[in-house]
């Protein structure tokens, strides 16, 4: 399992990376600031830093140089986030080292791929083969799905569902993302697809097709947390 390191000090940008990261199989810790990060790279070095440039006590672009002048960090990858836009910005992150860049607002989905292509391209990706939440088990290497250890069976289109909301648990995706992101950006159907398949997606489930909550006006969410 990959480790990834957080650091950020916005408690609601930070709580939404780790949530949507532990989903996708990786083992995660948070940091506010640059201290707390430093005293753990003490103890282990990520496999990946997802690392804020605008820090309460150092600025990451400066984290980055220190990071890239020690041999046991040189090649650790990093993202950096920020909510700068401007071009310079982005530029002068990637010359001094970052390996990518995301800018705030950004979208669960944007973030989990960009993680895992830059662990592809880094040799350390090992934890994005399966997704677990409650009973449900979704095997990306065998294109599977088990509830409570048993195969349940799914076609294509129930299966791109189950792991977009899977790879979002926890936050409400729109209908309209769900509709572009599984059946494409050029989707011309109606919307009454997409509850047809989450209907049939529940009752495959069984017991556990009652985490797919509907947030009427909305969309939908995957919680395995009780009402």
């Amino acid at each position: 399992m990959s480790t990834i390191y957080i650091v950020e000090d916005d408690r609601n940008i930070s709580e939404i990376e780790s949530f949507s990261l532990k989903n996708s199989g990786y083992d995660v810790a948070v940091y506010e600031n640059a201290g707390s990060f430093y005293a753990a790279l003490q103890d282990k070095i990520p496999n990946l830093i997802l690392l804020d440039i605008m820090l309460p006590d150092e600025d990451g672009l400066t984290i980055v140089e220190k990071l890239r002048a020690d041999p046991l960090t040189k090649k650790t990858p990093i993202i950096l986030v920020t909510a700068k836009t401007t071009e310079m910005d982005k530029v002068k992150g990637l010359d001094i080292g970052a390996d990518d860049y995301l800018t705030k607002p950004f979208g669960v989905m944007e973030l989990i791929s960009r993680v895992k292509a830059l662990l592809r391209r880094s040799g350390e990706d090992k934890g994005d083969k399966c997704l677990s939440i409650g009973k449900i088990l979704l095997d990306s290497e065998r294109h599977a799905v088990y509830v409570d250890n048993k195969h349940c069976e799914l076609t294509y289109k129930e299966y791109e569902l189950l792991k977009m909301l899977m790879l979002h648990a926890g936050i409400v995706t729109s209908r309209d993302e769900i509709l572009n992101r599984v059946w494409g950006m050029d989707f011309q159907g109606e919307s009454r697809t997409l509850d047809m398949h989450i209907k049939t997606l529940r009752q495959k489930l069984g017991d556990a097709g009652s985490m797919i909550k509907t947030v009427r006006n909305v969309g939908y969410i995957l919680d395995n947390v009780s009402e």
